[in-house]
């Protein structure tokens, strides 16, 4: 962490507590959210194309902490960070004709990781 305190970051940049109560609040709807497609994908209720934005989200997600904090390489991390992104957006669209509350359980989750992107772009920026 001595790394991560010694980058220049944007004045409203939330204390590491905030995005540790963040991420500990949505893991559980990531989980519920992903584990209900997942089984009914595997009920053969819905597609399983389904399948892969998931997968990619759960992978890139799960990547973001060993890309920022283990490499310490900023840019990939904002690659990473803007795939998660794109792949919960394109979750809520897939889910959206089979599960109304699913795609819009993962609202919370976009509305987070759409700031943390944010954060992640500016301080790619300010420590070029």
């Amino acid at each position: 962490m001595d790394w991560y305190d010694s980058l220049a970051k944007p004045t409203w940049t939330p204390p590491p507590v905030f995005i540790g109560t963040m991420w500990t609040v949505l893991y559980p709807i990531i989980i519920v959210t992903f584990g209900y497609m997942v089984y009914r994908i595997a009920r053969g209720m819905v597609p399983t194309s389904l399948l892969l934005p998931i997968t990619i989200n759960v992978v890139s997600n799960i990547a973001f902490t060993p890309i920022q904090f283990g490499l310490r390489n900023l840019p990939l991390a904002s690659v990473d960070i803007l795939i998660v992104l794109v792949t919960i957006v394109w979750c809520i669209v897939a889910f959206l004709p089979y599960s109304r509350l699913a795609a819009l359980a993962l609202t919370p989750y976009l509305a987070w990781v759409t700031t943390a992107s944010v954060l992640q772009f500016s301080i790619t920026w300010m420590n070029r």
